[in-house]
């Protein structure tokens, strides 16, 4: 069975430094980059810690695929998506940090 998959868009607190991700497990993940579990990572270099977009997908391939999509755009593309469902850029992590199975 194959297992859904969501792309996301973490910022950086002043909103200079954006990372596009794809993940199964969108809450663990988060919580890692807020936490720099990866220390050497670009996220933690960058402080890219605010969850400010991200899009289910019910197909793991379909995610990793508009995650390419969008890192391939430029950073005016990524900034309307954001802008469409969270024009205050307010981080969403309270809004899907208890979710357990998508």
């Amino acid at each position: 069975m194959q297992k859904g998959g969501l792309v996301y868009i973490v910022a950086s607190p002043n909103r200079n430094v954006l990372y596009v991700g794809v993940t199964s497990d969108l809450p663990s993940r988060i919580w890692k980059h807020k936490h720099k579990f990866y220390e050497n990572s670009f996220t933690a270099r960058y402080n890219c810690v605010v969850l400010v977009w991200y899009k289910y997908f019910d197909d793991i391939g379909e995610a990793i695929a508009e995650e390419k999509r969008i890192k391939a755009g430029t950073r005016t593309k990524k900034e309307a998506l954001i802008n469409a469902i969270n024009y205050e850029w307010k981080d969403l992590w309270d809004e899907i940090k208890d979710i357990k199975q998508y």
